[in-house]
């Protein structure tokens, strides 16, 4: 095996490993790693959407047997997110005769939405407490407004997600966080990941029939990330979330400054 098959291995077991330790860093990670391996931004983006539905389906299975999805906020979701990744992989269509500029438009939302999520995971518990202030107050919206919210919120994550990978995981949990703030944390988060599953997959077949795939590099990805997950979930908790989620929103801050500037 080659040192370049090799460290693709390497770099699933590696993500596996954080996003089973702390939730967050699926796409965040990898799609910058898949570009530091000389993978074109295009071509990484749509192999890690592919590896992010797989990887999330177990999770699914999981979830969803110990009754942790609230199938009716991912129904909203997805009706936003879809035809949001629709309406943008038909965008990137577009440019696909001038493969230079869809990669330098990529390049410059990954590099932003990396930023959007490092100050998320840095600054989470203080929109958790936001969160909490606001159920604990007077607002609460409901019934159509509550609907509408998370159809939009679904809308802007289509539109990241296509774009960059990224953007379903961290900024999609900590969005429910705020719209549902007295849903319990392990329904939220199941509810993410469900979702996460046709938004993900949807917008990496849309790639992968644009060209943007690489599926050698995506069975090594798999092979080692199954593992990393298993072993990082056993092992979450184990190390301070104090210290696990500012060394993750540094590393993701200078990556994406490094992208943007």
């Amino acid at each position: 095996m080659e040192f370049g098959s090799i460290g693709c291995v390497v770099a699933g077991l590696v993500v596996g490993f954080i996003v089973g330790m702390t939730g967050v860093g699926g796409g965040s990670l990898m799609t910058p790693i898949l570009l530091w391996f000389g993978i074109n931004p295009a071509t990484a983006v749509g192999t890690d959407l592919l590896y992010a539905a797989v990887t999330k389906s177990g999770g699914v299975w999981v979830h969803s047997r110990n009754k942790n999805i609230d199938w009716r906020v991912t129904g909203w979701l997805t009706l936003g997110s879809v035809p949001a990744v629709a309406m943008t992989l038909w965008y990137l269509s577009t440019l696909h005769a001038a493969p230079q500029s869809m990669n330098a438009l990529i390049k410059q939302a990954l590099g932003v939405v990396l930023l959007i999520t490092a100050l998320a995971v840095f600054f989470k518990q203080q929109l958790l407490a936001f969160a909490n202030r606001r159920a604990g107050g007077t607002y609460q919206p409901s019934g159509v407004s509550l609907n509408v919210l998370t159809v939009i919120t679904g809308l802007v994550l289509g539109v990241m997600v296509a774009l960059t990978s990224i953007g379903a995981g961290a900024l999609g949990t900590v969005a429910l966080f705020i719209l549902y703030p007295f849903l319990p944390t392990r329904r939220l988060v199941g509810t993410e990941i469900a979702h996460a599953v046709p938004l993900t997959l949807v917008a990496g077949l849309g790639h992968a029939s644009m060209g943007n795939m690489d599926w050698s590099v995506l069975g090594l990805l798999l092979c080692g990330s199954l593992p990393g997950i298993y072993v990082g979930s056993q092992l979450a908790g184990k190390v301070p979330d104090a210290v696990l989620r500012p060394c993750l929103a540094v590393m993701l801050f200078l990556i994406g400054y490094k992208l943007v500037f």
